[in-house]
């Protein structure tokens, strides 16, 4: 092949590249055809409109991708024609906008599709509401908005059909990347010097980098679900599942742990031991990404040769410290266990790319393999809309959020008359997420953001007066936010901006707009500022308690998914890997939300300080369950399995029905000890068992007592929170 074909071909496989391109094909056609035809006013709205498609732009496969365009449209002209036909009426205009904000976001219960499009339809509506007298004849905007929209989705369907699998190739390469981001945390905790606070600093960030795989994960899920209901038998579909599969396996034994890692550093920190592991994970977190770069460049993975001589160095050093039996075998053997996990995880990396591992069983129906969450029937979508009919709800108070502000905006704008007073809804709608940390976040960068787009945009305009190098930075700016909304949202906004006076400036009013953008960017934000912060604010609905409960629910029903495998004998099927998932999403979703209380105002020190705490633990003891799940086979030591039982009683009763570890507990945690320290060779699975059995248990009591504690607090504010 040819040196330029091959770089062609290269270029193919970078996805920023291509994307880029199809955005710069959008704009320009928006940009220069109007140009060319004598009607350069449609640019405005033709731009807005592949703005919005963009936006509201879905994964998914061809019919369903063309079933959701279909929808766009509909969507976008029934909106802007409302937008034509209400704006008039102030009080009809009012009262339909703050109703059909309200359906439009509680849409998003339904899935993430009607999310989106609903998201869409918002945004469009603002747009709306800026041009309304842009044109005489009141179909002129609908029309122009939805020809934009679609001429996005038609490049966007192009893209798709000559790329069919390169979104989910960049989902898949992202899961690894992630993947080897985790391993990289998990390796701080073989640190020798690892001090309490730096201690309880490493699980904190392990627990975060855990819940941002757990999102790549789902995300990956639902992309490969959507693909596996329309495969036709495509190898790259089944191999990107099998991919999946084996990074939740990785995973799993990358998240299990065999032992106090804290009590570990102290023991061994005069030892090469901690320091092996330590290089160990950091090796297989730099083959995860490198993994991931050959997934994106669709090149053959190379299993690094460093691996082999650093597990024989390790099982040397393991076997060295057996032989000396200076230190309590109870350790080795659990670090015996943790080599033979990390082996686990080497085989999986070495054998990912074998033919023999990438075959599927045929006689399995493929769509069953992965859980669907879709939509079955007009019941499913009652149900899931009434879940969302409460304040408890967070779709629920943001749709009641942002309609109350888009009001307020509206009547400050029709009072006050103020130039362009519709960018304060837009900058409102922008701004404003469902949660005060990402808002007040997201405020700070908007302003800045805008100055500087301002600034930028005011000397293009001076240094380019023609209108073709006018049209050529709108294209180029729309380009660039797309390429950076989701990485660097001051740069995004920046570039939002330059092209909004761009547009403005083919009506003349370029500079004229540039100091009302600043001054309507200012009061948006100071209504999103208020909306997060008084109407229903987060914190006042946090429901740390009831997170906390659902969470030790979803772990409680992990491990007794895992003492049935040991039972009956191993199985990865469905269920098993729904529960495993159940019970890491929950995980997660505690150590967002505790994860956001600093930015929160007026949460005791106290009661912040107990929840993390409790963060560190409950990832702590999930970590405990996927050691056993790591380790999960039939066994037949009646025993053991007793102790199992046991155990999963004992657990349920503390976490789940806050009861007090009886005297049995007690004898069961005793007997367990006494059987290690037999040190039964002859037995390393059971041996494994009753390691996990005992960590779970030394910290089941703190965990216990942490959940009681803030479940007790949280109680005693949602009692004065009713009393106000």
């Amino acid at each position: 092949m040819k040196p330029w074909l091959i770089k062609l071909k290269q270029a193919t496989y970078n996805t920023t590249f291509m994307y880029n391109i199809r955005m710069l094909i959008a704009f320009a056609g928006t940009a220069f055809v109007p140009y060319f035809m004598g009607m350069q006013l449609a640019t405005i709205p033709l731009t807005l409109g592949v703005l919005a498609a963009g936006l509201s732009d879905i994964d998914d496969r061809f019919s369903v991708r063309i079933v959701n365009q279909l929808y766009t449209y509909i969507g976008f002209f029934v909106t802007a024609t409302s937008i034509q036909f209400l704006f008039p009426h102030p009080i009809l205009f009012a009262t339909g906008l703050i109703l059909s904000c309200i359906v439009l976001i509680l849409l998003g219960s339904l899935g993430r599709r009607y999310a989106t499009i609903s998201y869409g339809c918002l945004v469009v509506s603002v747009y709306s509401m800026l041009g309304v007298n842009l044109f005489d004849d009141w179909y002129m905007q609908p029309l122009l908005l939805v020809s934009g929209a679609i001429w996005y989705g038609l490049i966007s369907t192009i893209s798709f059909l000559l790329f069919p699998v390169r979104a989910l190739q960049d989902k898949l390469s992202l899961s690894y990347s992630s993947l080897g981001d985790f391993l990289f945390a998990k390796s701080n905790l073989f640190d020798v010097d690892m001090t309490a606070p730096s201690y309880q600093q490493s699980i904190i960030d392990l627990s975060l980098e855990n819940g941002k795989l757990i999102a790549i994960f789902n995300d990956l899920k639902t992309a490969l679900l959507t693909r596996l209901k329309g495969d036709r038998g495509q190898k790259d579909t089944r191999r990107s599942l099998q991919y999946y599969f084996v990074a939740q396996d990785i995973h799993e034994r990358a998240d299990s742990a065999h032992i106090d890692y804290q009590k570990l550093a102290k023991i061994f920190q005069h030892s090469d031991i901690l320091f092996r592991f330590q290089r160990i994970l950091s090796i297989q977190g730099k083959a995860c990404k490198d993994l991931s770069e050959s997934i994106l460049h669709r090149k053959p993975y190379v299993h690094n040769k460093r691996f082999k001589h650093a597990f024989e160095n390790l099982k040397q050093s393991l076997e060295k410290l057996r032989s000396e039996q200076q230190y309590d075998q109870v350790w080795i053997n659990a670090l015996f266990a943790l080599y033979q996990n990390l082996k686990s995880i080497d085989a999986q990396l070495r054998n990912l790319e074998t033919e023999r591992n990438i075959k599927l069983d045929k006689s399995k129906h493929i769509e069953q393999q992965l859980k669907d969450d879709d939509l079955k029937s007009w019941d499913d979508i009652v149900i899931r809309i009434k879940q969302h009919l409460t304040p408890e709800s967070v779709l629920f108070r943001h749709a009641i959020r942002l309609s109350i502000v888009l009001l307020i905006g509206y009547i400050f704008v029709q009072v006050t008359n103020i130039q362009y007073g519709y960018w304060i809804l837009l900058t409102a709608l922008f701004v404003m997420q469902p949660n005060f940390n990402t808002t007040k976040r997201r405020l700070r960068l908007r302003i800045i953001g805008t100055l500087a787009g301002i600034v930028v945009g005011y000397t293009i305009l001076y240094f380019v007066p023609s209108v073709e190098g006018q049209l050529l930075v709108l294209v180029i700016s729309g380009m660039l936010f797309f390429e950076l909304r989701s990485k660097q949202y001051a740069q995004a906004t920046a570039f939002m901006t330059i092209l909004a006076l761009m547009n403005f400036n083919l009506e003349g009013l370029g500079y004229a707009a540039a100091v009302p953008r600043m001054v309507d960017t200012l009061i948006g934000c100071a209504l999103a500022w208020f909306g997060v912060s008084f109407i229903f604010p987060d914190w006042k609905f946090r429901r740390l308690s009831r997170t906390i409960r659902r969470s030790l629910t979803a772990q409680c029903g992990y491990l007794a998914e895992v003492i049935e495998q040991y039972k009956n004998g191993r199985n990865n099927g469905l269920n098993y890997r729904v529960v495993r998932r159940a019970a890491h999403n929950t995980d997660a979703e505690v150590a967002s939300l505790i994860s956001t209380l600093a930015t929160e105002p007026d949460f005791d020190p106290n009661q912040k300080a107990q929840a993390f705490e409790f963060l560190c633990l409950n990832h702590t003891f999930i970590s405990y369950i996927a050691a056993l799940g790591a380790h999960r086979d039939k066994i037949d030591d009646q025993e053991v399995l007793q102790l199992l039982d046991q155990a999963m009683d004992d657990i349920q009763g503390a976490l789940l029905k806050d009861e007090t570890p009886d005297l049995s507990a007690q004898n069961m945690l005793q007997t367990i000890r006494q059987r290690l320290s037999q040190n039964k060779e002859e037995d390393q699975k059971s041996l494994i068992i009753l390691q996990q059995l005992s960590l779970m248990m030394s910290i089941l009591q703190q965990l216990s007592r942490l959940k009681q504690s803030l479940s007790h607090e949280h109680d005693q504010d949602a009692t004065e929170l009713a009393s106000l």
